[in-house]
This record gives structure tokens, C-alpha cells and sequence, in this order.
């Protein structure tokens, strides 16, 4: 029963991403309304983690099997693609490495304010 609760209050904040996309005349996807809207509750303390966190754990175990419909549709588009495979695969590759250089400064970032924090402390 607890992780029925847990998936309805993430179906219920989906369902709020999806009403702002409705209402806000912004290009944003829902999803990204929904995380917002999570992320926020999260913050503020109005959710708890453990309110959510049985849920969250599966649904992030589960999440490559949720790529296999969007793999699929990508084969089924193969002769459309297949005109405009190499400046795709080019720009994968570049953007990939991009958001791996400025994860990993931001990373580098956050834990050396981490550690000169805890020398002032």
C-alpha cells in the first residue's frame, strides 16, 4: 500500500506538470514541470523524501527498459534517419562530451566548496 502512495503523489505531481504546460505559454516539456515541481516540494519539506523514495528507486532501476519503446521508434524512423545519420552521430558525440566536461566542473566545483566549508567550520 505504501508504494501505491508513493506512486500516486508522483502521478499526482506529473499530473500538475502537466496543467502547467497546459496553462504557461512556455516551451517546456510537463516532465520537466513535474521535476521542478518535485524538486520544490522536496526543498521546502511539504514532501518528504520517504514519501517518495520506494517509487523513486524503482522507477530509476527500471529506467533503460523505458528507452526500448523510443529505441524502436528510431528503427521504425531507420529511412529517415538514415539522410542525416552523420550530422546526428556528430552532434551526439560533441554534445555527449560536452555535458560530461561540465558535469564533471561541476562536480569538481561543488566538492571543493565542500571541503573549504568544512575547514570554516
Amino acid at each position: 500500500m505504501r508504494i501505491l502512495r508513493q506512486f500516486g503523489i508522483i502521478l499526482l505531481i506529473t499530473f500538475a506538470g502537466e496543467l502547467c504546460k497546459a496553462v504557461l505559454p512556455l516551451p517546456v516539456p510537463a516532465s520537466i514541470y513535474g521535476m521542478l515541481i518535485l524538486l520544490a516540494a522536496l526543498c521546502s519539506g511539504v514532501i518528504k523524501l520517504e514519501a517518495v523514495e520506494q517509487a523513486g528507486d524503482f522507477l530509476i532501476e527500471i529506467m533503460p527498459i523505458l528507452f526500448v519503446p523510443a529505441a524502436v521508434g528510431l528503427l521504425d524512423a531507420w529511412d529517415s534517419l538514415q539522410t542525416i545519420l552523420i550530422p546526428v552521430a556528430v552532434i551526439t558525440a560533441v554534445i555527449t562530451v560536452l555535458v560530461m566536461a561540465v558535469a564533471g566542473r561541476v562536480a569538481q566545483m561543488i566538492l571543493r566548496h565542500q571541503k573549504t566549508g568544512a575547514h570554516h567550520e
